[in-house]
């Protein structure tokens, strides 16, 4: 172990060097904090024995310079004065121990084995820690990748006869996981969400071909069924123990919800839309709008905006638009980094 032994008189430092060497320890000496500190920037130390009134800047002052700078080194003040204060005083700023002159041999040892013993402890006690955030860290990641793969298997059966792309689905998830994170939520409801809203449709799964993939617009009888897909979704995620999956439920049976209650099957309006169905809606038709399909251009951006600010109150959630709106960037960002990308049997036929 190596000790660093600061002392402005000679024969205080010739003493301690001799007793530490003698029981195995390296010993450096220091005659001021500011030599020390210079020998602390270049070598490793594991415990500095200080004196506490020396020249220019005391033992104290070093003491807090070093828990700032170098704050994995013990250190035990050495003192002239035995005055229960100062030792206080040096505990309460992070010494490890408190040695009233003269020295004697055994008092100093067990100082010295004491600091490094709880150096030791402490270093372990972090790595401990550091360890198990890892492990923690690790267990959410393999959480989180858990509910995004379930919620894709879950939509993988739907997704090839509907007319949207995986790229749209994953935008959603994005787009809402991100406006959660902007209302404040925790970590937990923001990965839910993240995997909840991808499931908005997949009560399509019930919808026929006929209807779901026809080529020109639906009718009065097609639209009625078309709109099914809202409460067939709930029935597929109900009664789930699972958090993500019961958010699911939720967000598939109100996402064609309106905030002015004109939307549909028209059970709510306003707040009493669950605030994850009135999060779907929105990023839900801002991204139909700026996508490109096969059926329709997308809109510009001052297009989709100006038709976003235009449903305010109405279609949408007039405080989460202003959200949306102020923290724009980021999910056009969102939508520039995922891409739809279309291989020949995957051409989307018809919109919502």
């Amino acid at each position: 172990m190596r000790i660093l032994v600061l002392d402005d008189q000679e024969i205080i430092r010739v003493q301690l060097k001799r007793i530490l060497q003698k029981s195995g320890y390296a010993v450096t000496e220091a005659s001021d904090a500011r030599t020390a500190l210079e020998i602390l920037d270049r070598e490793p130390m594991d415990l500095v024995l200080s004196d506490i009134r020396m020249p220019g800047m005391t033992g104290l002052e070093l003491m807090k310079t070093i828990a700032a700078r170098v704050p994995d080194i013990a250190v035990v003040m050495v003192s002239g004065v035995d005055s229960m204060e100062m030792a206080m005083e040096c505990l309460r700023h992070g010494a490890y121990g408190y040695v009233v002159k003269p020295v004697d041999t055994s008092g100093i040892l067990i100082a010295v084995a004491n600091a490094l013993r709880r150096r030791m402890l402490e270093l372990e006690h972090r790595d401990r820690e550091g360890i198990l955030a890892r492990k923690v860290r690790e267990q959410t990641e393999e959480i989180r990748n858990s509910r995004e793969e379930i919620s894709h298997r879950l939509l993988s059966a739907s997704e090839h006869r509907d007319n949207e792309t995986g790229a749209h689905v994953r935008r959603i998830g994005l787009y809402a996981a991100e406006m959660g994170a902007i209302l404040g939520w925790d970590l937990e409801g923001i990965d839910c969400i993240r995997a909840a809203a991808p499931m908005h449709d997949i009560g399509k799964i019930g919808v026929p071909d006929r209807i779901l993939q026809k080529d020109g617009p639906l009718t009065d009888e097609e639209w009625i069924i078309m709109k099914t897909h809202t409460t067939m979704g709930a029935n597929i995620l109900r009664d789930s123990t699972v958090p993500f999956i019961q958010m699911g439920a939720r967000i598939a049976a109100c996402h064609h919800e309106k905030f002015d209650g004109t939307g549909y099957p028209g059970l709510y309006a306003g707040t009493q839309i669950p605030l994850e169905g009135r999060i779907t809606a929105l990023v839900d038709v801002y991204d139909a709008l700026c996508s490109k399909r096969v059926y329709k251009h997308a809109w510009t951006e001052e297009e989709a905006l100006g038709y976003l600010r235009a449903q305010q109150g109405k279609h949408f959630d007039p405080d989460l638009l202003k959200i949306f709106l102020d923290h724009y960037a980021r999910f056009r960002q969102i939508f520039l980094d995922n891409p739809d990308k279309f291989a020949p049997e995957e051409i989307p036929l018809r919109g919502l």
